[in-house]
């Protein structure tokens, strides 16, 4: 039969739509009469004046229309009352609202070969997850040994003991499915916004792979039903602050398992924000009752710093990569000089990344196989040689890139670890108490990457201030004519200057601090959890900042007309001015950087000049 879930100020309630059809005004009556049931059984359903609004897009329903024409099986709908704000109830539903098209393609995990990339995948969306036949094997062998010591009495560590502090109380047998309840119930004590939509499927996909190992002692029921609720998309409120990335991720891992569980919120495409109980419901799920061990497989490890960690390396790849082609554009713009990113100097200082980026700006400046008509026109100029921020790009770059590779070697290996505490070995029946749930390895290498990539940035902001500048550029002022009249990119070189500086600030590293917690039971703890949340804002303010040289130096080449760039920068211009026209008076400027920006995160300059660098090394090399 036909069912809807309708939320009546806050409390959800599974109606049937049944044949013939009620209407949709029937339907929230019999919803409201649940409703006021418990409160007041005396209440009658019709003398409270309501609107309906489907969830989670907040489109308004009509009260006289049959249910089964307008509400599918499954679909969430939310009672508005006289008393309270529809506007404002509509904007909060529409505010919920997340792209989402279900996906039909799936990712095998096994706990060994998740890269990030497939990460940020799976948080996008893109694919549904599955288990390898060899991982539900030893899944279900290293439960096995659990099931063993709690049927033969064997204390074990968080299976019939309490946990920090109270390792040594012994719980009785009766008391063991509470215990598991209790320790996520206790540890779900996160504050902040939740997670975005992304994150949190990273955040469940990236513990589903760990669990995979086949270390945890979880069960394949309880297993599997994490899988349905990540194909489901159905998504626990995850607080972003809370851990100390020792022991692992409590905080954000227990909210995880909380929504999972049936309590607090959840979100689907289908409902947007609401009760847990009613999400899971809504989509034929079950609420997680966690057998003995299950809570602290659940909630132990370092997912949230590695999740968020892969997220912030991917994005940090992306953004090194257009930052070469950035600077080259305004190297252009600038009149500035190739000749210092001549193979012969690199060779003899063969820093991988240096090498490659020098490589790449080869590609895409003036050459025999992409000639430039701007540089052709200075080349019998008397300067000798070009600024840092110029001439240094592969140096500075280059170590950027170097950097981003360690970190992601750091990163994937923590990704597809036993992280847990204890941890369970089926082949030889042992269990062990361990500390690889310290968060030290991602820690320390995200405050590495914010450190590195941040470097893009500074030198990035140098170049913004040669442009604008006068007496550096030769151009006009800030990039517009009627100076005075017009400012220009005066503002948005400020802007540029005040993310690089609070960019600094964020770089220093968390995981030099520690405080002891647990009654000095947990007394050095990595700050993981910051230094990931960090690293993502450094990175984004990277991108920022050079979405804002990219529309500096596009703009600065329009005084340079008519003489035309290499063929891969003018591919880039062309992109730019798909989205942002050219400035010939002052207008909003913020639009226009965030159409830059999103250029950049979907990387759509990188696919501009890809085909132009392949070209090139293939000519060279032949």
């Amino acid at each position: 039969m036909r069912c809807v879930s309708v939320c009546v100020r806050g409390d959800w309630f599974r109606v049937a739509v049944g044949v013939p059809s009620p209407s949709v005004r029937s339907l929230g009556c019999t919803a409201l009469r649940r409703y006021h049931g418990p409160r007041n059984p005396g209440k009658e359903a019709g003398g409270s004046e309501f609107r309906m609004r489907r969830c989670p897009s907040g489109e308004l329903l009509d009260h006289d229309d049959s249910a089964a024409d307008v509400l599918d099986h499954n679909d969430f709908v939310r009672l508005v009352f006289a008393d309270e704000d529809d506007d404002i109830s509509a904007s909060l539903l529409a505010a919920s609202v997340h792209p989402y098209q279900e996906p039909s393609k799936f990712i095998s995990l096994d706990g060994s070969g998740l890269t990030t990339a497939d990460l940020v995948a799976l948080g996008q969306g893109s694919y549904k997850i599955k288990l390898t036949p060899e991982a539900a094997d030893k899944v279900n062998k290293c439960r096995a040994v659990i099931d063993a010591f709690t049927a033969e009495g064997k204390v074990v560590y968080g299976v019939n003991t309490g946990f920090g502090k109270f390792a040594h109380t012994l719980i009785p047998n009766e008391l063991l499915v509470q215990l598991q309840k209790n320790l996520v119930l206790s540890h779900s004590a996160g504050v902040g916004p939740p997670l975005s939509v992304e994150r949190t499927r990273m955040l469940l996909a990236q513990r589903i792979n760990v669990l995979a190992k086949g270390y945890s002692g979880i069960s394949m029921e309880t297993l599997d039903a994490m899988i349905q609720a990540f194909n489901a998309s159905c998504l626990s409120w995850v607080p972003e602050k809370g851990t100390l990335g020792a022991s692992g991720d409590l905080a954000p891992l227990a909210h995880l398992a909380l929504g999972l569980m049936g309590e607090g919120r959840m979100w689907s495409p289908q409902s947007g924000w609401a009760d847990a109980k009613a999400v899971l419901k809504g989509h034929g799920l079950k609420p997680l009752v966690l057998k003995p061990k299950e809570g602290i497989a659940a909630i132990n490890g370092t997912q949230f710093i590695s999740s968020l960690g892969a997220e912030a390396v991917e994005r940090a790849w992306g953004v090194a990569r257009q930052a070469d082609v950035i600077a080259a554009l305004s190297l252009e713009a600038l009149r500035g000089s190739a000749r210092p990113f001549h193979r012969a100097i690199h060779a003899v200082r063969p820093h991988p990344g240096q090498v490659e980026v020098a490589q790449r700006l080869c590609a895409l400046l003036d050459s025999p196989v992409f000639p430039s008509q701007i540089s052709e026109s200075h080349r019998c100029c008397n300067r000798v040689q070009d600024a840092y921020a110029l001439r240094c790009i592969p140096q500075v770059h280059g170590i950027v890139n170097d950097t981003i590779k360690f970190v992601q070697m750091i990163i994937t290996t923590e990704m597809n670890s036993a992280t847990d505490n204890p941890l369970v070995f089926a082949e030889s029946g042992e269990t062990f108490s361990c500390g690889n749930f310290h968060g030290e390895y991602p820690a320390k290498a995200l405050d590495y990457l914010a450190i590195g990539v941040h470097e893009l940035a500074s030198l990035s902001e140098r170049r913004i201030e040669r442009l604008v500048n006068p007496a550096l550029s030769e151009l006009p002022a800030f990039l517009v004519k009627d100076g005075g009249l017009n400012s220009g990119f005066m503002i948005a070189h400020c802007t540029a200057a005040a993310l690089v500086s609070e960019s600094k600030a964020l770089c220093h590293p968390s995981s030099v601090d520690s405080l002891s917690t647990s009654a000095a039971t947990e007394d050095h703890v990595s700050m993981g959890g910051w230094a990931a949340r960090k690293a993502l804002r450094v990175v984004e303010q990277v991108e920022q900042v050079l979405a804002i040289e990219l529309l500096a130096a596009c703009q600065a080449l329009e005084f340079l007309r008519p003489l035309q760039t290499a063929a891969p920068l003018q591919k880039v211009y062309q992109l730019v001015r798909s989205v942002v026209s050219a400035w010939d008076k002052d207008r909003i400027m913020s639009p226009d950087i965030e159409a830059a920006h999103a250029l950049l995160r979907q990387q759509k300059v990188w696919a501009e000049i890809q085909p132009y660098v392949d070209e090139y090394r293939n000519k060279m090399q032949a």
